[in-house]
């Protein structure tokens, strides 16, 4: 496949020229040297359409691989190792993740020319959603309650991992801003380590329009999440990070992809993340209740109950997590169109159409519709 008219998605839904280059021939015939099982591959065949990332697959005669390079203002060896510590844990518990390889030095991340890489092996299991953009939603109940038995099944394998925070804020959920008393202060002290944030808030009148729309949603939730114990999470978990194959009648999750997002939260905010991304069209809110997929988000749930039990004050802690959610992350896109790829139009979008947008849509009848289900599911 040729990289001229390579495209992405787009924040809008819609197709536009990718931030950062394909991957290039001359690429793979660098880490051919690098990664032995690459030995044979020919040039890549398909490239992914995802746009804060490089990836693609190559095949040799032996298998496929699936490599995806990262900036280097994004990701570090260091800091993507830390992906690949938490996957190797998953792996060793029996969760069925991708399985990521090793150098001839027994490097899963190198760095070549200002560009981190990683090599995984081609994931078992049908892509059900590949040509789906981000954000569609999962309409399918029986693989809605699958989904959540399998995120279940994750947090209790993920129960016994331990290691420190995650190294980079950018593109990378925390609940950190949840979990303290004041966000506002935090943010405040974090600007020292994350300049891009900084310098794009200082042109925005950000703790007037954090006050009006996200922290009202906030209060009294870091008091009850002390209850919550931490614990490292997908915290991305979108039908189209999984792969999917038939097993009788029933329709199962065969791998577990993409943990660019994980990072210590917890367990509920796990599963918040995974209602909110997954039972609501964020795309096509102008279809009003047509967007909202309460059965999904319920779905999610009973499936997740099925497997690791919720009591009712978690279940309506969790119910009001969701208009939160994405706190940490939104800003974290910020950071990273601010600083990474230089574009303020696409900070913009993710300053008020998801950080301040996305908390103001739970106002509206809709939103407090899927809220209410939600408690009532307590």
């Amino acid at each position: 496949m040729t990289t001229n008219n390579h495209r992405v998605q787009g924040l809008n839904n819609d197709e536009v020229s990718p931030d950062w280059p394909a991957i290039s021939d001359h690429e793979v015939a660098w880490l051919r040297e690098r990664f032995p099982q690459l030995e044979g591959a020919g040039p890549v065949l398909w490239h992914s359409p995802r746009p804060m990332s490089a990836a693609g697959i190559v095949e040799s005669a032996a298998w496929r691989a699936f490599i995806k390079r990262h900036h280097h203002s994004v990701r570090d060896a260091a800091s993507l190792t830390e992906e690949h510590r938490f996957i190797a844990h998953l792996a060793d518990a029996g969760v069925p993740v991708v399985h990521v390889l090793k150098d001839r030095d027994g490097a899963t991340a190198v760095e070549h020319d200002g560009w981190t890489y990683e090599v995984h092996a081609v994931a078992e299991g049908v892509d059900l959603y590949r040509d789906a953009p981000s954000w569609t939603p999962l309409t399918k109940l029986d693989q809605a309650r699958e989904a959540g038995r399998m995120l279940a099944a994750l947090h209790q394998a993920s129960a016994s991992y331990v290691a420190p925070q995650r190294s980079t804020h950018v593109l990378v959920t925390r609940d950190d801003l949840l979990r303290t008393a004041n966000p506002v202060a935090m943010l405040e002290r974090d600007f020292v380590e994350r300049p891009a944030l900084a310098d794009y808030l200082s042109h925005k009148a950000w703790q007037h329009d954090l006050e009006h729309t996200v922290l009202p949603w906030h209060a009294g939730l870091a008091e009850r999440l002390q209850d919550e114990p931490q614990l490292w999470a997908h915290n991305d978990w979108h039908v189209s990070n999984l792969l999917w194959r038939r097993e009788g009648d029933a329709t199962v999750v065969a791998s577990v992809l993409d943990f660019g997002l994980a990072s210590p939260t917890s367990a509920l905010f796990d599963l918040a993340t995974a209602i909110e991304r997954n039972a609501v069209a964020w795309l096509e809110l102008e279809r009003g209740a047509q967007a909202v997929h309460v059965d999904t988000a319920l779905a999610l749930l009973d499936g997740y109950r099925q497997v690791r039990p919720l009591s009712a004050t978690q279940v309506h802690l969790l119910a009001d997590l969701l208009p939160v959610v994405h706190f940490d992350f939104a800003l974290s896109e910020v950071e990273y169109f601010q600083g990474a790829t230089g574009s303020t139009a696409d900070a913009d979008v993710a300053y008020h159409i998801f950080l301040l947008g996305h908390a103001q849509w739970f106002r509206n009848r809709d939103g407090q519709a899927l809220l209410a289900a939600l408690h009532a599911a307590a």
